[in-house]
């Protein structure tokens, strides 16, 4: 079967990402949008058709490098452009902003798992071959996983993901001024976290932090089946 070869999975698991980081950033924008901001609105971005969010090299290239290479698959589509300036509360609508996307994340995870608890019935009866009731259900997994990651690998408080925009606005004084010097040096500090201390070291920290937050999300949507 095609899902149970690595090239299908990795063809899988890319199509997914691709489908699920659109509404990722669409969210965010008409969360801007709804807050008084309407950059996205002007911009055509607020829609769900991929080639005004895809990214080539984030969306396609870079997952297809990751996934052959064995390491963390993640892809990005274009983001949503908002201007802070125009919020109408802006150091609380830019929470609401930054949560817009994980959110709708998480809502997708739980979306996905309610079609296979309505479908489990049907998928482990007779009406299907075992192959096509693998492959969706495959698929369905799939899909709540990559969707439960996206929301909770966001959340890290380091940019550009969503969580630096979370915790920003709530910092003051010398907390917030040590956070900007912290934020300087994001992404080598997500690199060495995501490739060099799991590949040299064998210390996962993101890994592990998606243990806790995936993984038992993941069960606890799928549990009793």
């Amino acid at each position: 079967m095609f899902v149970t070869t690595q090239v299908g999975r990795i063809v899988i698991s890319i199509a997914i990402l691709i489908i699920s980081v659109i509404p990722h950033e669409v969210a965010h924008g008409y969360a801007a949008y709804r807050c008084g901001d309407e950059t996205a609105k002007r911009m055509g971005r607020l829609t769900l058709n991929p080639a005004a969010h895809i990214d080539p090299m984030g969306s396609i290239v870079l997952p297809l490098l990751l996934a052959y290479s064995g390491g963390p698959v993640f892809a990005y589509a274009k983001p949503v452009p908002y201007n802070p300036n125009k919020l109408k509360h802006p150091r609380r609508d830019e929470v609401i902003v930054a949560l817009a996307g994980p959110a709708t994340n998480l809502a997708l995870a739980c979306v996905g798992a309610l079609v296979l608890r309505l479908a489990w019935g049907w998928l482990t009866s007779e009406a299907l071959s075992y192959e096509v009731a693998y492959t969706i259900v495959t698929i369905l997994t799939t899909f709540i996983s990559i969707n439960l990651t996206l929301a909770f690998f966001n959340l890290i408080p380091l940019p550009p993901l969503d969580g630096s925009a979370i915790i920003s606005p709530l910092l003051t004084g010398k907390a917030r001024q040590t956070y900007y010097q912290v934020q300087r040096y994001a992404m080598p500090i997500l690199i060495v976290a995501l490739y060099v201390l799991p590949q040299y070291l064998h210390i996962d920290p993101i890994g592990a932090y998606l243990d806790v937050t995936v993984s038992n999300v993941f069960d606890l949507l799928l549990r009793g089946l």
